[in-house]
């Protein structure tokens, strides 16, 4: 299911950016802000649950917000909802 949604992601925008495929469970599908290009989109609670298996939560957690929540890789770089 999940690698029909990235499939259908490229489609719709093939410059859309993606989180390496160990993340691939915490993606939600294809967003868009103010008709603009769509973009990948991921359940936050769902990337710190996969980054939990290599660490505690509160390393989970900081290595989210700083490495992937606040890397910003240009208009194309994914969306999270805060879900947690």
């Amino acid at each position: 299911m999940e690698n029909e949604k990235i499939e259908y992601l490229a489609e719709l925008n093939p410059e859309a950016l993606l989180l390496d495929s160990s993340f691939n469970s915490a993606f939600l599908g294809p967003i868009s802000r103010c008709a603009s290009e769509y973009i990948a989109c991921y359940s936050s609670e769902k990337c710190i649950e996969v980054l939990m298996k290599d660490m505690g939560y509160e390393e989970a957690l900081e290595y989210f917000h700083f490495n992937i929540l606040g890397a910003y890789v240009g208009e194309y770089t994914p969306y999270f909802l805060n879900d947690c």
